[in-house]
């Protein structure tokens, strides 16, 4: 039987890990299609958003299970890493999506002169 938590914390390290990588490969991707342009890539920060917010909830859920539990275990040091990664994951969409808001101004900005 696995200590209480531990699922919680690999699911907050994973979805961590998932919500950090979602933005480099959307703009990896790009330099492979004549399609797909890195404007395009934009379509990524609402999916690293909810990866973020995902990891940082599951990060949370296993340290009140493990405060909760009398066992010890490996679960808060696990929720710590996906804590870390969340808040990660959030402050590259966050960046994202400031430079695409920046983009779309100057775009705005250009086109009216």
């Amino acid at each position: 039987m696995s200590a209480p938590g531990s699922g919680s914390a690999l699911g907050s390290v994973v979805a961590g890990l998932a919500s950090v990588a979602t933005l480099p490969l959307a703009i990896y991707a790009t330099r492979f299609s004549d399609a797909y342009e890195l404007l395009h890539a934009g379509w990524a920060i609402p999916i690293a958003l909810g990866l973020g917010v995902l990891a940082l909830s599951l990060a949370r859920r296993s340290r009140v299970q493990s405060a909760v539990s009398l066992a010890s275990s490996r679960g808060p040091r696990l929720a710590g890493v996906g804590r870390f990664l969340g808040i990660l994951g959030l402050c590259m969409a966050a960046a994202a999506l400031v430079a695409l808001g920046v983009y779309g101004l100057l775009e705005y900005i250009g086109s009216r002169e």
